[in-house]
């Protein structure tokens, strides 16, 4: 990222100013470490800026190592969201940990790793919550039964 580029995505934190700018140390105490098991490639951000460009995005988390893909949310619910994957592992862990907190257009960024298997349970809910309305409606239509309670 460009300083001018920088500014005016409202950065404020100089601890990752500088970070930005020295791209050398990220490669530091890369060799024989262990990394916590929910570590992964793929990183979830929320709280974006709704006015960020894809190649905003790009300039951001590029700075930290080779990006395969950056999927930013467009629909109504996703908006605000972007999932961002990278080439290695360390990069990714290198990137959460450093813009995790980012202050960014009047926003401080969250930055996760994608835990697929939340995810899963998110929709899971979801599904179950659809086939019970569709028992209820059922229900009401061949038997009548409106899942209430008559007091007399």
């Amino acid at each position: 990222i460009n300083k001018k580029l920088f500014h005016r995505l409202g950065a404020r934190s100089s601890r990752a100013l500088a970070k930005m700018d020295g791209g050398s140390s990220v490669m530091k105490g890369r060799q024989n470490s262990r990394l916590p098991p929910e570590v992964n490639r793929i990183l979830f951000v929320r709280n974006l800026p709704f006015k960020i460009t894809s190649e905003e995005l790009y300039d951001l988390f590029g700075r930290y190592g080779a990006i395969r893909q950056i999927r930013k949310g467009n629909t109504k619910d996703t908006r605000g969201t972007a999932f961002v994957i990278y080439e290695d592992i360390y990069d990714a862990k290198t990137a959460c940990d450093s813009l995790s907190g980012f202050h960014v257009l009047d926003r401080y960024l969250i930055v996760l790793y994608y835990q697929p298997h939340k995810m899963n349970k998110k929709t899971t809910l979801s599904k179950k919550a659809e086939e019970l309305e569709k028992m209820k409606n059922l229900a009401k239509s061949k038997f009548g039964v409106t899942g209430k309670e008559e007091t007399k």
